[in-house]
Formats: C-alpha cells, structure tokens, sequence
C-alpha cells in the first residue's frame, strides 16, 4: 500500500462520527507512525482500522474523558464478537500506543490506556522443511525456461538468506554483490541490513538474468515485466508445493523459519541468526531454539560421563 492509500484511510477515519478533536488526534497519530516511525503501509493500516473501531464505539466521547472504564468495555465489546486473542492483543497494543502518543504530546493529562492489559500470548511454534524437503521444493522449478529459473531463484534467495517475501520482491538488480556474496536488504522500519548469500542462490539469480530480456532495476519480475508483489511470491511457491510429494502448507515464511532452523541445528549462535533475520529482540529468534532440542540430546548424550 502507497502514501496515497495511507492518506485514504486517514480520510476513512476523519469521516467517522467521531467529535472533529478525535479525528485530528488519530490523523496526527498515524502520520506519527508513518512519518516518525517508519511503520509499514501495512501496520498503518491496522492501528487505523482498529482506531476507527474504537472512535465509533466511543461515539460522542471526547478524547479528554475517554476512561479506563471506557477501555475496559470496549475490549467486552471486541471479546463478544469473538475476536481471535492475537486479534484482541493487537487491537489493545493500538490503543496503548495511541494513549501513550497523546500523552507524551501533552493532548491528554492522564492515559488512560495506562493499567490496560491482555493476557500473554503463546508464541506458536514456527513451522519448518526438513533440509531433504527443502531440497526437494527448491529443486521443483523446471530449470529450461524463464519462469522456472526466476521461481528457481527466488526460493534459493529465500532460503539462503532468510530474508522476507516483502524484502524479496523489494530487491534491485543492484541490490546483490555478486562478488562478495552480500545483499542489501531493505527491512522493517526501513532500515537496511547486508546478508550473506550463498554461491547456489547467486548462480540462480545470474541464470535468471541472462535468460530474461527486461533491462529493468526490479530484480524478480512477473510475467507483464514488472515487480513482483508478495502475493505472487506466495501463489509461485504453492504452484510447486503441489508439484512435490509435500503434504504440509508452505508460504515464503516457512523457508525464513527453515533457514533459521537448520542454521542452528548446524550449530550456529543465536546472536549471529538474529542478525541475519534482522530481529530487533533476541526474544524474538529465542521461538526457534525448540527445534534444536534433537542435536542438543546429540552433544549430551556424546559429553555427559551418565548419559
């Protein structure tokens, strides 16, 4: 979604029935996000859509009397329709952020959002190919034209990166040094990271390049010569899941969870996957440690004297 869309959900939300006070608190807030933050098209998004819910639930309300108790029975409303809990849990971290943002502007004396809790999350456990079928999909392409080496590429680039779908499609020709192995990778908040990439990957990229005849900087394309969107990324990988013996659901992220999964099944440092996924928080890679219980029962059994 581009700035225009951006500014189209902003109108959205002004046009609520909401007292006129409210909508410029919520418009100033998401430019905040937009403008400040970095926050992707797609978060934006979200925080708008349940901003707008809640500024229709606390119709006629004005923002300096919007209470605790307010929050409270809103988050009664959200559970009566039978919201997801991850669904909730997002809904409420918008409103702490939006009370939390008034606050600090000094819009509002007291936030309200402040005591405002959900209960905690179970991260679920990442899926993940085992390093046979990861071959095994990868190796599903056919090799001989065009459209098979790009989707051929594109899941060696997935794989050997770890990268995202969204970081995937937004790559430039320009974007890989070919000599020294290394991506520039563009991430969440728009902040740039370089990660290695391995030899097989390059060599499917240069491949793909010298067989397709669009001189374009967009370095994965679709079928009209333009830049693949996320969706086609996604709709590329289920096409070849079923030309495999796999049974299981596989989107881009799968090969991301793969990626870091044998990485550390092979021993490497928690640190080092952190880096290479671009996560803010160690917490956030900590998810895929689970995975790695076989080869540690491995290193006990060989090291401990009564195993």
């Amino acid at each position: 979604m581009g700035a225009a869309n951006i500014r189209n959900v902003r109108i959205r939300v002004m046009n609520s029935r909401n007292k006129p006070c409210m909508d410029r608190y919520v418009d100033k807030f998401l430019a905040y996000l937009e403008i400040e933050k970095n926050y992707s098209p797609h978060t934006i998004l979200n925080y708008s859509i349940d901003l707008k819910e809640f500024l229709e639930f606390v119709e006629g309300t004005a923002i300096t009397k919007v209470s605790y108790l307010h929050l409270r029975r809103f988050l009664a409303h959200l559970r009566e329709k039978n919201h997801k809990p991850r669904t909730l849990a997002r809904k409420m971290s918008s409103l702490r952020s939006f009370f939390r943002f008034l606050r600090r502007e000094g819009l509002i004396k007291e936030n309200p959002a402040l005591l405002l809790t959900t209960p905690k999350l179970d991260k679920p456990l990442p899926k993940f190919l085992t390093e046979k079928e990861m071959v095994q999909l990868i190796e599903s392409p056919s090799f001989d034209k065009v459209p098979g080496k790009r989707d051929r590429a594109i899941m060696e680039t997935l794989y050997s990166t770890g990268i995202r779908v969204s970081e995937l499609v937004s790559m430039d020709v320009d974007s890989i040094d070919f000599i020294s192995n290394i991506v520039k990778v563009l991430g969440k908040g728009k902040k740039e990271r370089l990660v290695p990439i391995g030899d097989k990957a390059v060599n499917c990229i240069q491949a793909y390049l010298k067989s397709r005849k669009q001189n374009v900087r967009a370095l994965f394309l679709n079928k009209n010569g333009t830049r693949l969107t996320d969706r086609s990324v996604r709709n590329i990988i289920n096409k070849h899941i079923l030309s495999t013996s796999l049974q299981m659901k596989v989107s881009p992220h799968v090969l991301r969870h793969s990626f870091a999964t044998h990485l550390l099944n092979r021993g490497a440092d928690l640190r080092s996957v952190q880096e290479l996924l671009g996560h803010v928080n160690l917490s956030t890679t900590q998810i895929y440690t689970h995975v790695t219980t076989d080869r540690l029962k491995d290193v006990y059994d060989k090291a401990h004297p009564r195993a």
